[in-house]
């Protein structure tokens, strides 16, 4: 069996990202053009678009591209896609490109020029509308809500050429794939059905619990962790990767997991961002995504499960990667091992529920870790990281982390 097809029409990988001789040709004419600021968040989108992750998309999104995917969940041409790809700047500077004009796409926090962009659309859009669709909810307390709200005033759509991964490469040297390298991956060891597990924790025991479940029932899983800006009090990419790999060498089969990681910022959109994990994963190669609790939550904005519930929402054809539907997991005390809600038949003063919040907060805090939370290696990792905190993030419990 071959690996599930790239998303889209074509089914077949679309990078945009330049090399050779092109690439220094467009690097050159980028100079002379007019400059656009982007933030962190539309830098990853842009590398996503670069190496292929975000295929078919050839650009930002215009206005009906915008429109559909915040009301169907699709593009003007009927392509699926369940959050709008934007990039933004302000009335003056907009006003002030012509329509098919190029420009330069420089990341505001570097200061280097990411692409050149053909500008074939401006457009405003209704912010709220847009956070009511995407994040169910419109309060600036919500870290996704804020960043659309803080845009600036005008979106600019057109195709882009990528110039650049940014910091990814050098500074994920190893750790940092694109899609046409994990489809060569998968098929040297011979995969075709593949599970991805979504991260930007380090792992702990339910997490192991997971993606053990998935080993037994797909070829291999690719533990996938996001390596651009999370939330304050998030656990840094190296960390993370330290902490995961130190877990497979001493928890896992040889040859059963796959690790790698990813450009884009979180947007904790919930289950709109659960559909766009399984969509670009499948460009990865990925035939199944792993989705547990609450998964790309924050708070108490979604149901711990509405995540799963929404790919019985869209259309069947919609994704060809399919959830990997799992309960919720915790360590039991009578059953003197990891289970879950189907499994596991005693009741809740017997269970530890376990959460990368709740994991975050007793470190965060100094506080002893219960035993069965994490495995003692990856607890070692991570209390020398907070240990050498200056400055520290107070961590906010939700009912979810809990077991509520």
């Amino acid at each position: 069996m071959a690996l599930v097809n790239p998303h889209g029409k074509q089914k077949k990988l679309n990078p945009l990202l330049l090399t050779g001789a092109a690439l220094e040709e467009e690097k050159k004419k980028a100079k002379t053009l007019t400059q656009v600021r982007i933030t962190s968040r539309e830098v990853g989108d842009l590398i996503m678009m670069g190496i292929g992750g975000f295929t078919p998309l050839t650009g930002f999104m215009g206005y009906d591209d915008w429109k559909g995917v915040c009301a169907e969940y699709k593009m003007a041409d009927g392509t699926f896609w369940p959050i709008p790809v934007t990039v933004s700047t302000t009335k003056g500077q907009a006003d002030s490109i012509k329509k098919n004009e190029e420009v330069a796409l420089v990341s505001e926090e570097t200061g280097e020029i990411m692409a050149t962009m053909k500008v074939t659309d401006k457009y405003k859009i209704d912010k709220e509308y847009e956070c009511k669709q995407v994040f169910r909810t419109t309060d600036m307390e919500h870290p996704g809500v804020a960043m659309v709200m803080k845009q600036a005033d005008i979106n600019l759509a057109g195709t882009v050429k990528v110039l650049s991964e940014g910091v990814f490469p050098k500074d994920f040297a190893g750790i940092y794939l694109r899609p046409a390298e994990t489809r060569k991956i998968f098929e040297e060891k011979g995969w075709s059905t593949v599970a991805a597990f979504q991260t930007r924790n380090p792992m702990h025991r339910s997490h192991e619990y997971l993606v053990k479940i998935a080993i037994e029932t797909c070829d291999g899983v690719f533990v996938h962790m996001l390596l651009g800006k999370l939330k304050p009090g998030d656990i840094p990419g190296d960390v993370r990767q330290r902490a995961i790999n130190t877990l497979i060498e001493h928890y896992f089969v040889k040859d059963t997991i796959t690790v790698g990681g990813y450009p884009l910022d979180m947007r904790y959109a919930g289950p709109r961002e659960a559909l766009l994990h399984a969509l670009f994963r499948q460009n990865y190669g990925c035939s199944h995504l792993i989705v547990g609790r609450d998964h790309a939550g924050v708070g108490e904005y979604y149901g711990p499960f509405d995540a799963q519930k929404i790919f019985d929402e869209i259309p069947a054809d919609a994704l060809e990667t399919k959830p990997l539907k799992i309960d919720w997991t915790f360590y039991c005390y009578k059953c003197d091992g990891m289970a879950s809600m189907r499994t596991c038949p005693h009741g809740k003063e017997d269970r530890l529920i376990l959460s990368g919040t709740k994991l975050r907060k007793m470190l965060s805090e100094g506080e002893d870790v219960p035993d069965h939370f994490s495995r003692p290696e990856v607890l070692k990792i991570l209390r020398e990281y907070y240990e050498g905190l200056t400055e520290k993030v107070e961590v906010k419990l939700h009912k979810f982390a809990e077991g509520a």
